[in-house]
């Protein structure tokens, strides 16, 4: 089976972890700071922030924008349900803006209809889907003209970039995980992203148990500190993260020239976009069937996401804000199929004519 992700590890992050072991010096410290600084400058933001996961980045990110209790929070029904639980951690009320159905982010038409059915939303937070940057021009004009705080959930397009400027530099935060399918990965943990110290210091502080020195806590806070271990592995990652992404560029480039078979529906890239292919997504009409045939095939694949957010079990238990025709019609034709920096040609061979052979 050709699989659908696979995390690329070698020599450079053993050395380095070994090096951490070796010095006892296992929890948060300088490897964490020097990820933080090597980060912000790849990034091209001012502060970062090293912290455990996506997930406890996106809810740091959301108190220290001071987001409170029955707060409004406008995102995408369509994304990994963490996106959307954050705003439930600070008991905010999420509510639901519907994707455009060309590239599965958020819709700017949407945005501006969702913003007139709710004027008191304090915040947006805005998912660049499967590596793919959402229009961020257009989205930060309507957030700017309405006051909403903007959090970039980046989880999945580390490096992407609109005309040169990397997604996460647009709004107040960019918030990135390191989970191991990811572009990169540290094994797990998050980040942070900001041109504000002010937030920047904030965030810092909620991810540390609310400390502002030793044994000293102004606020309630969380222990969301990533390690040296993680940061170790973050560190190495990031010097290949550039070749990773062209890698799976190249892949999707082949993919899109030379699978011409009709049943698909293939991933855009607008001129100016950078799209780096976390995922490779096509709409098919009957994904049973085409599931049926990937797996005779031996050629892994992946359903992000089998429901919108909404219709999951925990959303079906109190009020749904929002609308998400699209999201649903997506979560029934979306199928990934392997994209990684992993593949060989022979296997990219495979992959492109046994779909040129679906029926």
């Amino acid at each position: 089976m050709i699989a659908l992700a696979k995390p690329m590890l070698g020599i450079e992050e053993k050395i380095l972890v070994n090096e951490v072991l070796s010095s006892g010096k296992l929890a948060q410290g300088e490897y964490v700071e020097r990820f933080e600084r090597d980060f912000a400058v790849f990034q091209g933001s001012k502060h970062c922030v090293a912290t455990s996961s996506g997930t406890s980045a996106l809810h740091a990110a959301l108190l220290s924008l001071g987001i409170k209790p029955g707060d409004k929070v406008i995102t995408t029904p369509f994304s990994f349900i963490a996106t959307a639980n954050a705003i439930l951690y600070v008991q905010a009320v999420p509510v639901f803006c519907d994707i455009d159905l060309q590239d599965y982010n958020i819709s700017p038409q949407e945005l501006l209809d969702t913003i007139k059915k709710h004027p008191d939303a304090k915040a947006i937070i805005i998912v660049h889907l499967y590596g793919y940057p959402a229009h961020m021009a257009e989205l930060m004009v309507i957030a700017d003209k309405y006051n909403l705080a903007v959090i970039e959930d980046c989880a999945q397009a580390h490096g992407a970039s609109i005309n040169g400027k990397k997604v996460g530099t647009f709004g107040h935060f960019g918030v990135f995980s390191f989970y191991p399918t990811k572009n990169m990965t540290c094994g797990e943990g998050g980040m942070l992203a900001t041109w504000d110290k002010e937030l920047a210091e904030r965030a810092r502080r909620l991810i540390n148990h609310g400390q502002t020195a030793k044994y000293q806590h102004d606020v309630l806070g969380y222990n969301y500190r990533m390690t040296n271990i993680h940061a170790a592995i973050g560190i190495e990652q990031l010097h290949k993260l550039t070749g990773f992404n062209e890698r799976r560029k190249t892949i999707a480039a082949r993919y899109s020239r030379e699978i011409t078979n009709p049943a698909f529906i293939k991933p855009v890239c607008l001129p100016g976009f950078e799209h780096v292919y976390h995922q490779y997504t096509l709409w098919v009409n009957n994904r049973n069937s085409f599931i049926e045939f990937l797996e005779t095939q031996g050629i892994g694949y992946g359903i992000h996401y089998p429901a919108a957010i909404p219709d999951q079990p925990l959303y079906q238990q109190g009020e749904i804000l929002g609308f998400f025709t699209n999201a649903r019609v997506a979560a029934e034709r979306v199928v990934s199929i392997p994209v990684h920096p992993g593949l060989t040609e022979q296997e990219v061979d495979y992959i492109v004519s046994s779909l040129q052979k679906y029926a």
